[in-house]
């Protein structure tokens, strides 16, 4: 055991390193000291933090330094296959166990690329303007509480939309409801299936988040901007 003053509520907690990737939770990772410290939270495969990965490889603006999930899902296999930190979340909906991964993992940035908890109110009041969220649909349509993978492109194609792409938006106490910071479109073509229009989404998706953790660690923070598909141009 291990022991750690709780932000949250101001008292100690006694943190239990199984819990805690080693390199979270005997010392921190070493990156220079300019580095953006980027945790990424994901359910499922992991294609998004995989992009991620590809994105900042080689670069010093920022850097993953561990990988969370809420589930013994494929994406968690995917970190250990990059050597990045992994935490298994044993209860996702406590505060105090998101939290001490958190500031063990000395997080400047909380990514949530395909997370399927709602984030505990505690953690999202403690990082406000921390967390960012990537949504397969152009928010503020398509949206809420249920609305993720297939059942969202089939909801675009129901709706008859003519255009749909991803969403990076700030994190609240509520499903995609934040301040949107950017999006990136795609047509919804006449025959599109599910299927079809999520792979075009998909694309988008590994473009536009990198964008979105780079510009962050620009400016010390989450950013609003406009993508073009290649091409950053921040909001002032």
């Amino acid at each position: 055991m291990f022991h750690q003053r709780n932000g949250l509520r101001g008292e100690i907690v006694e943190l239990n390193p199984l819990r805690i990737v080693p390199q979270c939770a005997g010392g921190p990772v070493i990156l220079p000291a300019v580095t953006y410290r980027v945790v990424v939270a994901a359910s499922g495969r992991g294609s998004n933090l995989l992009a991620l990965g590809d994105a900042l490889a080689g670069r010093p603006e920022a850097a993953i330094v561990a990988v969370l999930s809420d589930r013994d899902a494929p994406v968690l296999e995917a970190a250990r296959q990059r050597h990045w930190p992994t935490v298994r979340l044993l209860n996702p909906a406590d505060p105090l166990e998101m939290a001490a991964a958190l500031r063990a993992c000395r997080a400047d940035l909380l990514v949530l690329a395909g997370y399927l908890r709602l984030i505990p109110g505690e953690v999202v009041a403690e990082w406000r303007g921390q967390i960012i969220n990537i949504h397969p649909a152009l928010l503020p349509r398509h949206g809420g509480a249920g609305m993720y993978g297939r059942r969202v492109h089939a909801a675009v194609l129901a709706s008859g939309d003519l255009v749909s792409g991803a969403t990076v938006h700030l994190v609240d106490e509520a499903f995609d409801r934040g301040e949107i910071l950017a999006q990136g479109t795609v047509p919804v073509l006449p025959k599109d299936s599910p299927d079809d229009l999520a792979a075009r989404v998909l694309d988008v998706e590994h473009r536009l988040l990198p964008a979105a953790v780079l510009a962050a660690a620009a400016h010390g923070g989450p950013v609003a901007f406009t993508f073009d598909g290649s091409q950053v141009h921040v909001r002032e």
